[in-house]
């Protein structure tokens, strides 16, 4: 891989969650692509951590979060499984959104 080419792939747009491997992981993703209708969602699980992002914004929803655990939800509970993420964050006690405000 040539430096031009390496310099590319760290201009993207993608945005989302790095989750620790955890028993919500697998209701994160199903609300990602809930809260998502139209957006291609990317999955990359790398068994001990699990990275979730799409192009531009990404929303998780409290309420979408709790119909897939099926029980009540905070959003603090999200935050101690991740890890890291990709873009700027916004956090509520209803939704989450990751984001870019600027296109690359």
């Amino acid at each position: 891989m040539t430096k031009e080419n390496v310099a590319d792939g760290y201009r993207n747009n993608r945005v989302g969650p790095v989750l620790r491997a955890s028993p919500i992981t697998a209701s994160v993703i199903e609300a990602a692509e809930e809260d998502n209708p139209d957006k291609t969602i990317r999955v990359d699980d790398k068994i001990a951590y699990v990275r979730i992002d799409c192009d531009g914004e990404l929303i998780l929803r409290r309420e979408t979060l709790e119909r897939a655990l099926g029980r009540p939800f905070k959003m603090a509970e999200l935050e101690v499984n991740l890890g890291s993420f990709a873009g700027r964050i916004e956090t509520t006690d209803d939704f989450v959104r990751f984001f870019y405000e600027k296109t690359l």
